[in-house]
């Protein structure tokens, strides 16, 4: 961990905000210990360095990641543009870009951000050749050893790697094998005391209801379907709310109850509709014209 580091940007962000030392200093610790920890001459007590942070709006966290990774800005950016492609299900795109960073010391001498570049190239490296199984599990099991220290509690990545694993055994086909990973992310997603990512369980309930269906476990999917449509208007996030409301449709859909069927398919086209997702767009209107017809 380097101290140093900390302590100027600290120093950079203080001024940025327009504080002196003294002002954030109030309340925490003195005036000359800010001095002392914007200069590196002191490691700061976790507890202050919590509470410099509250005051300048950060996540306490920012500071260990930019103490422990040198341009902590640029293996920001790399995540972000994998976690854009992996949305847009852009996997050669993916791939390119775990090609392009794999050397990287960034990325080599950090685990954590070893582990990101690992997880992507699993899951490219699987959906861009499903001959590719195996070795993506191997791959995904991997990047989850590398940072899980206990059996406990797994962090947000962890289950979003537990998650990408469940997913290439139900493109398999082995939907016990998915659900019984899927159930192990739930657990450890529900012993988190705050989840920062808020798509972490839409995205994990919406799978479970996919394999729930696959089973014609459909009571299931349904529960699951409504327990994160409900928790993605609690917490104002649209994240899978359009895929959502399409599989609460099609279950109904497979359970006959054409109304039902109708009513979520027009929620999710007016979903994919306000977010311009032009590939869901067609499709859901051309199945609600057939399905009205169905009914009269």
């Amino acid at each position: 961990m380097d101290f140093s580091v900390i302590g100027k940007k600290i120093r950079e962000l203080r001024k940025l905000m327009g504080l002196s030392q003294e002002e954030l200093a109030e309340g925490i610790c003195t005036q000359a210990q800010i001095s002392k920890i914007e200069k590196g001459d002191v490691y700061p007590y976790a507890s202050t360095l919590y509470l410099i942070a509250q005051r300048l709006g950060l996540d306490v966290n920012y500071f260990f990641d930019i103490g422990t990774t040198p341009r902590i800005d640029y293996v920001q950016e790399v995540e972000e543009v994998l976690g854009s492609a992996r949305r847009r299900m852009s996997y050669s795109e993916m791939l390119e870009i775990v090609k392009s960073e794999e050397k990287n010391p960034l990325f080599t001498q950090n685990k954590k951000n070893q582990q990101l570049l690992l997880w992507h190239k699993g899951i490219a490296a699987y959906i861009l050749n499903k001959k590719n199984r195996d070795w993506s599990i191997s791959c995904l099991k991997d990047a989850i050893s590398m940072t899980q220290s206990s059996e406990k509690v797994f962090s947000e990545r962890e289950i979003e790697i537990y998650l990408s694993l469940g997913t290439i055994y139900s493109e398999e086909g082995d939907f016990d094998a998915a659900l019984n990973i899927y159930k192990l992310a739930k657990e450890h997603l529900e012993l988190l005391p705050y989840v920062k990512d808020v798509s972490i369980k839409p995205k994990l309930f919406y799978n479970i209801a996919r394999a729930y269906t696959r089973q014609e476990r459909f009571e299931e999917s349904i529960e699951h379907c409504k327990e994160a449509i409900n928790y993605c208007i609690k917490k104002d996030n649209l994240y899978c709310l359009g895929e959502l409301h399409y599989h609460l449709g099609y279950n109904y859909e497979l359970e006959n109850k054409i109304m039902l069927a109708i009513k979520y398919f027009e929620k999710a086209l007016f979903i994919f509709k306000l977010q311009k997702d032009e590939k869901y767009i067609a499709f859901i209107s051309d199945k609600i014209d057939k399905l009205k017809v169905v009914k009269e």
